[in-house]
């Protein structure tokens, strides 16, 4: 099965071929790295992350030296079948320099533009609420909260919820923009003691977006209720 799934690939001239490695967690890129057909092979039999380094000319096995280790979730192939998503659970940080990602210098920044977005930043706070539930540091109010369990989170998101539809009532932007922050941070909580990612939510949104334009296709009109869900 293995020789079947490296057939598949369209290695280049240099038998290589680039892997997007991404947080299966968070969703967030990590690095970009090559692998040729050995260290994709190894990737496969041991259930971690291999490589072919163009600068050292060698296999290397990531976090065989540092410790931060990549275990695989998942590969995909892209449609050319010339490059590979690979879904990982990363122990440590991925990036040499010690940052989580590699891609830790947004050009906006440079630029002087515009700040992270919205799926970036719930990303990076997600990882951070997994490492205190990983650590339990003390002092810490998210480790607080994963210590109360569910229930202590639950009755936190009902009163956050409350908090959102006062600060709509009130008409108040800066105040529905800090409640449901409130809201989103503690729905991060729920999602890390329920095991459920951002990347399983990613999905049903995308899940639902493909129904919404089969909807549309089919009728030429948007469909009544464009969440996807039924009507009830």
């Amino acid at each position: 099965m293995i020789t079947k799934a490296l057939d598949m690939i369209r290695f280049d001239q240099q038998g290589l071929v680039p892997a997007v490695v991404q947080d299966n967690r968070s969703g967030e890129v990590l690095v970009l790295a090559y692998m040729n057909r050995e260290s994709l092979k190894l990737t496969l039999e041991k259930g971690e992350t291999h490589f072919w380094s163009r600068r050292r000319q060698e296999l290397w096995h990531k976090g065989d030296t540092s410790g931060n280790t990549q275990k695989v979730k998942s590969i995909s192939y892209d449609c050319d079948f010339d490059a590979l998503l690979v879904k990982v659970e990363q122990t440590g940080v991925a990036c040499h320099t010690g940052n989580y990602s590699c891609f830790f210098t947004p050009m906006e920044a440079v630029l002087g533009e515009a700040e992270p977005g919205l799926g970036e930043t719930l990303g990076q706070l997600a990882r951070v609420v997994h490492q205190r539930n990983l650590t339990r540091p003390e002092g810490s109010y998210t480790a607080k909260l994963l210590s109360g369990g569910t229930d202590r989170v639950l009755k936190k998101i009902g009163e956050e919820a409350a908090e959102v539809i006062i600060a709509a009532k009130n008409h108040n932007a800066k105040e529905i923009a800090w409640e449901v922050a409130d809201l989103l941070y503690h729905t991060l909580v729920l999602l890390e003691l329920e095991d459920v990612s951002l990347e399983d939510v990613a999905g049903q949104l995308r899940s639902r977006g493909l129904k919404v334009q089969a909807a549309m296709s089919q009728s030429g009109s948007k469909p009544e209720n464009d969440t996807g869900m039924a009507s009830s």
